[in-house]
């Protein structure tokens, strides 16, 4: 039987698939928890926030970029496109890329429900006329796309290097299931984080006001509430590093005592200095970006980035099937 919470007087069920991904993943070594439960709305609240702090670069350098790219973005994909974006999140970027190609419908997917309708409703009264097309949804993997936009050639948008937060093999299976979703002839404008600098890299993800902590460590917040656990929050700090081998900022919760918690009945036991892997965000050289596109099936056909070769935005193309070069 789902767990059911309480809160406010509403009942809600817990998601089954975040039940048994944090019961796999704190039953194994080493423990781990996939990065797209830290968005309830809390987290996604929380995630908002970061991508206005000071060390956080990506949000605002690739914001400077569309402003500068979006009308040669319309050039190359021409009018009358369905915009469809995966993890739209508060869309803040989408108005740049909507302004300026003018699109025959909008289609943000979200996993986070209620973060989904505040801002498609609130993109739906900044653009009267065009159709938004909320789709709840985990686009990790295919998606039937709403009836109104079948038919219509598709471009998908994918900003704020979200690409990162998954293993190079996902990423692969996510361009292909993206390729899938939108279609024959279909176009895709991504954003994709640079190798830099390590102290960049880990001011980005370790802020000195915290805020990134309190993200990281929401998700046990969230275990704890939806899941009936009894995790000691407070004997955990959130921890960030750079993985130079993998070409990755990995975020860990770090236990700082021998601790003992359940979670829905089920005893778990960490050691001080044992960490919960929470998440990665991989970092691509022009190069690797390229491959990665390629390998997923998208062929790239015009990039752009920072004076300071910060950040990335490309624009590809869905690439038929074929058995050689």
């Amino acid at each position: 039987m789902l767990k059911r919470e309480i809160e406010d007087g509403d009942v809600t069920l817990a998601d089954p698939a975040f039940r048994a991904d944090v019961l796999r993943g704190l039953a194994t070594r080493p423990r781990a928890i996939p990065a797209r439960w830290f968005y309830d709305r809390r987290g996604s609240e929380l995630f908002e926030a970061i991508t206005d702090l000071p060390e956080y670069y990506p949000t605002r350098t690739e914001t400077a970029i569309l402003r500068e790219v979006t009308p040669q973005v319309a050039a190359l994909a021409g009018e009358g496109r369905a915009v469809v974006e995966f993890g739209s999140g508060s869309s803040t970027k989408t108005p740049i890329l909507l302004s300026a190609v003018a699109p025959a419908a909008y289609v943000p997917i979200d996993i986070s429900g209620d973060f989904l309708r505040e801002s498609s409703a609130g993109l739906a009264s900044a653009f009267p006329g065009l159709p938004v097309l909320p789709v709840e949804a985990d686009f990790l993997h295919p998606i039937a796309l709403p009836a109104q936009v079948a038919g219509l050639p598709k471009l998908g948008f994918f900003p704020g290097s979200t690409i990162g937060n998954m293993i190079p093999h996902a990423s692969v299976d996510l361009l292909r299931a993206m390729k899938q979703s939108l279609g024959e002839g279909a176009m895709l404008l991504i954003g994709m984080d640079r190798v830099k600098d390590e102290d960049t890299l880990v001011a980005a993800y370790d802020d000195a006001a915290g805020v990134t902590a309190g993200f990281n460590l929401n998700l046990l917040e969230r275990i704890n509430r939806e899941l009936g656990a009894t995790i000691p929050i407070d004997r955990f700090r959130h921890r960030a590093l750079w993985n130079d081998d993998r070409a990755r900022i990995e975020m860990h919760l770090e236990a700082q005592d021998d601790l003992d918690f359940t979670v829905e009945g089920r005893p778990f036991a960490i050691r001080a200095g044992e960490t919960i892997h929470t998440e990665n965000s991989h970092k691509y050289g022009p190069r690797d970006a390229r491959i990665l596109l390629r390998s997923g099936g998208w062929t790239p056909i015009a990039e752009w980035t920072d004076p300071a070769g910060l950040f990335a935005v490309i624009l590809a193309e869905a690439q038929p099937m074929r058995l050689a070069p």
